[in-house]
């Protein structure tokens, strides 16, 4: 299925939000992720299913000060 991550079209096999995380290289990340504009916490990514055309964006926690 298509699905746009972060801005970028994507295929991806995965039908959950989890699946998708771990094929896209983020599975084992801390980071916070929305779909279509709402937050998914990680307790809810592997329950959070997928459709073709969602938007998923990832955003990584930044460090310093």
């Amino acid at each position: 299925m298509r699905i746009e991550v972060n801005g970028e079209v994507r295929e991806v096999t995965a039908t959950t939000l989890a699946a998708a995380l771990d094929e896209l290289g983020w599975g084992t990340a801390k980071v916070a992720t929305a779909l279509n504009g709402d937050f998914v916490p990680a307790s809810a990514r592997a329950d959070q299913a997928l459709r073709d055309g969602d938007r998923l964006e990832v955003l990584a926690p930044m460090q310093g000060g």
